[in-house]
């Protein structure tokens, strides 16, 4: 058999993955010790990374080694003490799904190319639906995150209720709502967004939406979409869904609702209580590489009528000649054509560890949130005041915002756990989100422990390496 010089053989590639699986349960091994910062990149090694390939072959060893040593170079986000942000655990048999999904290498865009991997997406997809509460028929399409489903949400929403000419179109979020939206707003073109006020618990204020919305059709705007928050980032907060969902069955709008951070916690009992109206959306976005503590970069969209997904995104061309009469062509419903197979990374974990393994620790992390803001709420010179809807335990210096940006910093000094900040209200404060299926009650201790020691004023030292704080 001729073989391409860009084809190993059985031995070599058996070779390979015998490395890399070294690599990884060596890594895995080390992630409890690791800091919470990796040292800042030295000049001479970003040289070294960015240099272009060579002309003849390299040794996988070597590249494997260098791989790692740049990875070295960054924040911790698969250990057990990245609280911030949202966190992204990284479970391993994902990662080997994907690996398994590259290597048989399906194009999934069009059902007909790869139909029983576009069966075994679709199980998961039609299992959520049923989840969430939406009606038979309901389904969705797996995207690289919930940003790239929020705009398949956006411009499917203007089609339907908004045609080709659009620039009167009005969507309505809240002042805590993701910034994906708005981007994927601007991106469709929508130039009329209204930032609806929260309530004193964070929420979306429902009246003065109505108030809004009248306003604009009496200013003879067009308004059509609402997005509703399952769990905001910066407190994990969320809207009244069952209220927004009435609302916008009486102005005739598509409801949207956000749960890149908190859906998944409808696989709770407490989340499904806090929930109560998702199933009344018309289509939903999570983050699987959150809430399933997937590795990053998979997202999930759910709509009630994948017919208006279609409408707004479908193209043909002559050399697509297949057909599938029952299984949708996933191409047909976003802005990605090439898709490689994205089940796996969902169905393997799903089947391999089965659900209820999901559903407890999520569980455990409602705990451990409500843990940590007991803690919190009685620490000397804190305050904590909003008690956690979800996982998210949200806290700061009773003197201030600069004092606040000083506490985190001497936590961060010690380079042992990761904090993140946000704004509310115009208040700075420290957020602790609770999201990765490595963390425990014990890291959870030693991050407040951390915080006390900072909050009684001891120093840790420095925390150069870590880059400065931001939203994400």
């Amino acid at each position: 058999m001729t073989r391409s010089v860009l084809d190993p053989d059985e031995r070599t590639v058996g070779e390979w993955i015998e490395t890399a699986g070294r690599f990884v349960t060596s890594f895995l091994g080390d992630l409890d010790d690791a800091p919470a910062v990796g040292p800042a990149l030295p000049a001479a090694l970003a040289h070294r990374l960015g240099q272009p390939p060579p002309a003849a072959p390299g040794r996988f060893e070597d590249l494997l080694a260098t791989f790692g040593e740049a990875a070295g170079h960054a924040m911790s986000t698969a250990g057990p003490r990245f609280f911030a942000y949202v966190p992204g655990g990284g479970l391993m048999s994902s990662a080997i799904a994907e690996m398994l999904a590259r290597a048989v290498n399906r194009q999934t865009a069009v059902a007909w190319a790869a139909p029983g991997l576009v069966t075994l997406e679709q199980g998961v997809l039609r299992w959520l639906c049923a989840e969430f509460g939406l009606p038979e028929g309901s389904s969705g399409v797996i995207t690289t995150g919930a940003s790239m489903g929020t705009l398949s949400v956006v411009v499917a929403a203007r089609h339907r209720h908004l045609g080709e000419e659009f620039g009167d179109g009005v969507l309505y979020v809240s002042d805590h709502t993701h910034f994906c939206v708005a981007k994927a707003a601007r991106i469709a073109g929508l130039r009329h967004v209204r930032v609806v006020p929260s309530t004193a618990e964070l929420t979306m204020d429902v009246p003065a939406v109505a108030r809004m919305i009248a306003r604009d059709r009496a200013a003879g705007l067009r308004p059509f979409l609402v997005v509703g928050n399952a769990g905001t980032t910066s407190t994990g907060a969320v809207d009244r869904l069952d209220d927004l969902a009435a609302l916008a069955r009486r102005e005739d709008l598509w409801l949207h609702v956000d749960g890149a951070y908190g859906g998944f916690f409808q696989l709770t009992r407490r989340g499904r209580d806090l929930f109560t109206g998702i199933g009344e959306a018309d289509s939903v976005t999570l983050d699987p590489h959150k809430g399933l503590f997937l590795p990053y970069g998979t997202g999930v969209l759910l709509v009630r009528d994948l017919a208006a997904l279609r409408a707004a995104h479908a193209e043909d061309a002559p050399y697509l000649t297949g057909d599938d009469a029952v299984l949708p062509n996933y191409g047909d419903l976003g802005a990605e054509l090439t898709r490689e197979f994205r089940g796996l990374r969902l169905w393997l974990p799903l089947h391999l560890h089965g659900v209820d393994a999901f559903r407890a620790t999520l569980d455990e992390m409602l705990d451990l949130a409500a843990h940590a803001h007991e803690v919190l709420r009685e620490t000397p010179g804190v305050a904590a005041p909003w008690p956690p809807p979800l996982s998210t335990a949200v806290f700061r210096s009773v003197d201030g915002n600069e004092a606040t940006r000083r506490l985190l910093e001497r936590v961060h000094a010690a380079n042992t756990v990761s904090l993140s900040a946000t704004t509310v209200h115009e208040r700075t404060m420290i957020r602790m989100c609770l999201l990765s299926h490595r963390s425990h009650q014990v890291h959870v201790d030693e991050a407040l422990d951390l915080v006390r020691a900072a909050a009684s004023g001891q120093d840790f030292g420095s925390s150069s390496s870590r880059p400065p704080a931001a939203q994400i």
